[in-house]
């Protein structure tokens, strides 16, 4: 098929995952055909193969995207040199890293269900990658005596609900700041794991 006339392929293909980003998130998924995804970027549906070969791998893609620019966002984290330090760079990271990408956030909780085995094992084993850093990071405080978790495993999990969590409910402009909500939630997060 050829393309349209004033299409680049470097522009096309981020504006099919802009806008299959926008739709998945607003109408779910299995609610979005690709023919909604090629009429909100202004393309004829079968363009979109030339990008995709198919809906599925559109959403593993975005769902990858997320997960990698996560864990290379947090390397480039200054992060402090005690595990006290790491923590609460951590907490603060993952707040503001979350709050800017509302939608990737949303898909990689509410639509992992839609991925094939083995793209849901990809996606699974980064987030794994992740709450390992996590996890490390409060492992170091249990063995230096800073933090007391019970099982440094739930921990992580429980930690990283309650920071995702922020998504649901924030809106800017609202009573508290991020800066605010960072602050609280630090507290919080401190308290959880003190020794």
């Amino acid at each position: 098929m050829a393309r349209k006339t004033g299409s680049h392929s470097e522009i096309t293909g981020p504006r099919i995952r802009a806008a299959a980003l926008k739709l998945f998130a607003r109408h779910g998924f299995a609610a979005v055909s690709m023919r909604q995804i090629a009429a909100e970027v202004g393309v004829q549906a079968g363009a979109l193969y030339l990008y995709t070969p198919d809906k599925e791998t559109l959403l593993f893609d975005l769902l990858k995207e997320h997960m990698d620019e996560l864990i290379a966002a947090w390397e480039a984290e200054p992060r402090g040199a005690s595990p006290r330090e790491r923590l609460e760079a951590f907490v603060r990271f993952h707040i503001r890293f979350n709050l800017e990408r509302p939608d990737a956030v949303f898909l990689s909780y509410m639509e992992l269900r839609n991925l094939g085995p083995g793209n849901f094992a990809a996606i699974e084993a980064l987030r794994r990658d992740y709450e390992n850093r996590l996890e490390a990071i409060l492992s170091e405080g249990q063995a230096a005596g800073t933090f007391a978790a019970p099982d440094t495993k739930l921990a992580t999990l429980a930690i990283i609900a309650m920071l995702t969590g922020v998504n649901t409910w924030y809106r800017e402009g609202g009573r508290l700041s991020r800066d605010r909500v960072g602050d609280i939630y630090w507290d919080m997060v401190r308290k959880s794991v003190a020794a």
